[in-house]
C-alpha cells in the first residue's frame, strides 16, 4: 500500500492494449469512480467529471453519447490513447482515498470559470 501503476508514466495499460490489438478502437474511461456510482452518479455538487481518451474519434463520440451522457456524467475528452498515462494514475488517487477513508462515495469534478 499505496497501490502502484502497473506500467509507469512512459506507457499505459490503455496504450498496451491498443498495441496488442492494433485494429481495435480502445477507449479509456470510467476508471476513476467506484462501481456503485457508474450509473447515475448523483453527487450534491452536480454531475462529476469523467475523462475519456482514445485514438478513434467516432468511437469516443459513441461512448460519450450512448454511455457517459445518459449515465449522467460531465465528460471531458483529453485526446488520444496516450492520455491513459494520466487517467491510470488518477485512478490510483481515487483508490488511495478510498482505502484511507474506507468509503467509495467520491468522484472528481473539473471546475471551470
Amino acid at each position: 500500500m499505496p497501490p502502484k501503476l502497473a506500467i509507469g508514466h512512459t506507457d499505459s495499460a490503455g496504450e498496451t492494449v491498443q498495441r496488442l490489438l492494433p485494429n481495435a478502437k480502445v477507449i479509456k474511461t470510467l476508471n476513476i469512480v467506484g462501481n456503485p456510482h457508474i450509473i447515475r452518479p448523483d453527487f450534491t455538487c452536480g454531475p462529476p467529471t469523467m475523462f475519456i481518451c482514445g485514438d478513434d474519434e467516432k468511437a469516443k463520440k459513441m461512448v460519450i453519447e450512448t454511455i457517459l451522457t445518459p449515465f449522467g456524467w460531465e465528460t471531458i475528452d483529453i485526446g488520444g490513447i496516450e492520455g491513459a498515462r494520466l487517467l491510470e494514475p488518477l485512478a490510483m488517487l481515487w483508490i488511495l482515498h478510498y482505502f484511507r477513508t474506507n468509503n467509495g462515495n467520491h468522484a472528481f469534478k473539473l471546475l471551470t470559470k
